[in-house]
């Protein structure tokens, strides 16, 4: 091996706040939140809940 490769630094891995991409950890646990939340479908209403809305109850009013 030549000297000068011998001299130099091995290449460091990112380390600190950014990962390799340069994006923070907190806007990717964000993009997980996010994502979780609209691929999630809604939970079915609880037993004895009515399922009417307002405007669904203002359309049966009206007709």
């Amino acid at each position: 091996m030549p000297a000068s490769e011998r001299d130099e630094a091995p290449p460091r891995a990112a380390t600190g706040a950014a990962g390799a991409a340069g994006v923070p950890m907190r806007d990717l646990l964000a993009a997980c939140a996010a994502a979780k939340a609209v691929s999630t479908p809604p939970r079915p209403p609880a037993a004895g809940t009515p399922r009417t809305t307002p405007a669904t109850d203002e359309r049966r009013r009206a007709a």
